[in-house]
């Protein structure tokens, strides 16, 4: 069996170390005590994250999950509903804190991989009477995870929107791979982020820092997210260590998300042409590639298991569904060698 550290690990772009010149940057770092509200780098972060999402102001907390759910707390009230898709991160994979923190209850609508338009929106509000939850929030998600990284047009972030604004409701967007999406549609974050109210970027998937993410907004709701960052532990003191990991990652590291795109998409290329593997190439979007494996080669789970003795590391995510993400310690060679081994592996007797 390859070692965990000589593997091609495509479990997620969560698994990024720092560069040495992040880490130099870090061991650098400017600190006070953000507590106390003195932590000069976690401002400068603060100010630059808002500035980069054309945002009033910003607040960094330790991670997406706790970004997102800050900023459902800011802009709900209990007993209140969130519209959302049904394969939303923040419902998938934040263990309920939607329900359990926030007191809210989320009505799913449909959409193809995770997107949808404002006649959804519309159709799905709750009448004002005593039966129902009041609905208050929208969450889309860009890129939207188990929708492939699919990437949302900027007309159709702003259609539905408009439609949300009309109706009274505040649109939240996790945007943990926001820049990702960007790079893909070839636009800045403002030209999603100008129609949202909110938005969380995560700072330790493809851009490589090793902690954090930022939730974006007015500042009165940003003031609100920084009372539920302290309930919630959220609150850090010399952060300016970790922040400026994350300064250093949008300084250096955003352009270079093509380079993940395009090994995911000549990694797609390459494995759809291998007997029993269903995958759509031109779904491949930004730095995640789902597929298929046919039900002879046994479930998903055991196949990882397999792949994994071959030095390739990725996540079963459906009974014979797969998932690999290409990050900046992923290279063009290794996404090329990573299809071969799969090819290789689909080649042998099934087990």
């Amino acid at each position: 069996m390859n070692s965990g550290a000589s593997a091609i690990d495509l479990r997620s772009d969560t698994v990024t170390t720092p560069t040495q010149a992040m880490r130099d940057v870090m061991a650098r770092a400017e600190v006070g005590d953000d507590v106390l509200g003195d932590e000069p780098t976690v401002i400068r972060l603060q100010e630059k994250a808002a500035n980069l999402l054309g945002k009033a102001d910003s607040v960094y907390v330790p991670s997406g999950t706790m970004a997102n759910l800050c900023g459902i707390c800011s802009q709900t009230r209990h007993g209140e509903e969130i519209i959302a898709h049904n394969e939303s991160h923040f419902y998938f994979y934040e263990t309920g804190g939607f329900a359990a923190v926030a007191g809210c209850s989320v009505r799913f609508v449909p959409g193809r991989r995770g997107i949808f338009g404002p006649d959804v929106i519309e159709a799905n509000v709750r009448p004002l009477q005593i039966h129902y939850p009041r609905t208050s929030l929208v969450i889309i998600e860009n890129t939207h995870n188990r929708g492939g990284g699919a990437v949302w047009k900027v007309e159709q972030v702003k259609a539905v929107c408009d439609q949300a604004h009309e109706m009274g409701l505040r649109v939240h967007m996790d945007g943990a791979r926001l820049l990702n999406a960007c790079i893909a549609a070839g636009v800045d974050p403002t030209a999603y982020t100008q129609h949202v109210d909110t938005v969380s970027m995560c700072f330790s998937k493809g851009l490589g820092a090793p902690v954090g993410s930022v939730l974006a907004g007015d500042e009165e709701t940003i003031q609100t997210a920084h009372h539920f960052r302290k309930m919630l532990g959220g609150t850090m003191r010399q952060s300016g260590v970790i922040a400026s990991g994350a300064i250093y990652a949008l300084d250096h590291h955003v352009k270079r998300l093509a380079d993940d795109h395009a090994n995911a998409k000549a990694f797609a290329q390459r494995i759809a042409q291998v007997p029993g593997i269903t995958l759509d190439v031109s779904e491949v979007e930004t730095n995640m590639v789902f597929f298929d494996i046919d039900p002879k080669w046994g479930p998903a789970k055991k196949f990882v298991r397999r792949l994994e003795k071959e030095g390739v590391r990725m996540f079963a995510t459906g009974p014979q569904r797969l998932r690999a993400v290409f990050h900046l310690e992923v290279s063009a060679e290794q996404a090329k060698r990573a299809a071969e081994i799969i090819a290789g592996v689909l080649q042998q007797t099934p087990a």
